[in-house]
Parts: C-alpha cells; sequence; structure tokens
C-alpha cells in the first residue's frame, strides 16, 4: 500500500511510503486481536480490592445470647456474617490478573489491528518532525493541520523525543510513543494513528522478529 507523506502543516510532500503488506495487509484476526487487549487491559488492573472474613474482624468474642430456649437461631459470635459490621463470606482479595501470551500472538494481534487501521483510512504519514521547544501550541497547531483537534489520535515516533512529548502531554485524547511500544490497544482506540516517516522501518523490524 502507498500513502502520501506530509509535512507538519499538513500539505503534501513529493514523497510516498510504502507500508508493508506483510503488516499492513494481512488477512485480520480477531481472536488475536481480543486476547492481546484483554491481557493489555487485565495487567492494568491494581488487584488491591480486599475485604476482611470473620477471623479477621476486630470484636468481642462474648456469646450474645444462651444457646437454646429463645426460639429463634443461635447467634455465637459479633463477627457472624450475618451481622452489620461482621465478616464477608467469600469476598475479594488482593489477587494479579495480569497473564502471558505467545509473543508471535501478540504481534499477529498487532499487524491485525495495523490492517483494520489501513482498511479505514486512518493512517497518516509525517515527515520526521521535531520542536525547537516544548510548546503546546506548536502541537495544537499540527493537530489543527489534520483536522485532528477533538479526535483520539496515536503519534509515532521512531524514537522518544522530549519536546514533542511534552508539548502534547496537556492535550487530551492524544497520545506519544516510540515505535517499540506500539500496542493493539493503543491502535485500536485511536481514531487515527500519525506515523513518523522513520518510525515505519521500526515498525517493520519488531514485526519481523522471530
Amino acid at each position: 500500500m502507498e500513502l502520501e507523506v506530509y509535512n507538519i502543516s499538513g500539505q503534501k510532500t513529493a514523497k510516498k511510503a510504502m507500508l508493508d503488506d506483510s503488516i499492513f495487509g494481512i488477512e485480520p484476526n480477531d481472536h488475536a486481536i481480543y486476547l492481546d487487549i484483554k491481557q493489555y487491559m487485565a495487567n492494568r488492573r491494581q488487584g488491591t480490592h480486599s475485604t476482611k472474613e470473620k477471623g479477621e474482624i476486630t470484636g468481642s468474642t462474648r456469646k450474645l445470647k444462651k444457646q437454646k430456649g429463645t426460639g429463634t437461631a443461635r447467634f455465637g459470635s459479633i463477627k457472624s456474617p450475618l451481622f452489620r459490621g461482621g465478616g464477608r463470606v467469600f469476598g475479594p482479595q488482593p489477587r494479579e490478573y495480569g497473564f502471558k501470551l505467545n509473543k508471535k500472538l501478540k504481534r499477529l494481534a498487532r499487524k491485525s489491528a495495523l490492517t483494520y487501521k489501513a482498511k479505514e483510512s486512518g493512517i497518516i504519514i509525517l515527515e520526521d518532525f521535531t520542536f525547537d521547544a516544548p510548546k503546546t501550541k506548536n502541537f495544537v497547531s499540527l493537530l489543527k493541520s489534520f483536522e485532528l483537534q477533538n479526535k483520539k489520535v496515536l503519534i509515532v515516533l521512531a524514537q522518544n523525543d522530549k519536546n514533542v512529548y511534552l508539548a502534547s502531554r496537556n492535550i487530551q485524547k492524544t497520545k506519544i510513543v516510540d515505535a517499540a511500544s506500539i500496542n493493539t490497544y493503543d491502535i485500536l482506540n485511536a481514531n487515527n494513528v500519525i506515523f513518523a516517516e522513520s518510525s515505519l522501518k521500526e515498525i517493520e523490524k519488531i514485526s519481523s522478529v522471530n
């Protein structure tokens, strides 16, 4: 697939970029996408939820009433789950939700996501750029050039650029990543993915690893 290359002002340049069909033109695997996003969301969960069971409650061990002759059920402890303030039965405990996935499956999921985004014409190729200073107005100007002010945008750079990152961090719905950190969730969560021209080679490298 061949795409136009734009400059930072939103104008077409004389250059064109070739998207590798083995990355941006495969047969998408929806199940791989599902598993990769499920893992991403699971890994973000803190898992710090906790409740106290009967044995962990602080309270008197005094027997509340006599065992027999009351006509009602036996009450042995104020810490019983039957009482307000008592322990909780089978309540949630701290746990780790994350799980592992095969690297090849994660690469397949990422390629599938990039293929969907290419089919939707949601990919923009931008000449390599940087900012002289980390000014938000420079980044806003970039978004306006492509009419992306109110859309979710993922910008992929070949390497981390501090000025670009600092200029964008106050802009909602915008995320800056380097090519090595791109993931399936971020790709599909964005309305448009902007690739810096040199980042395409990095994407090819991480997608061709055996």
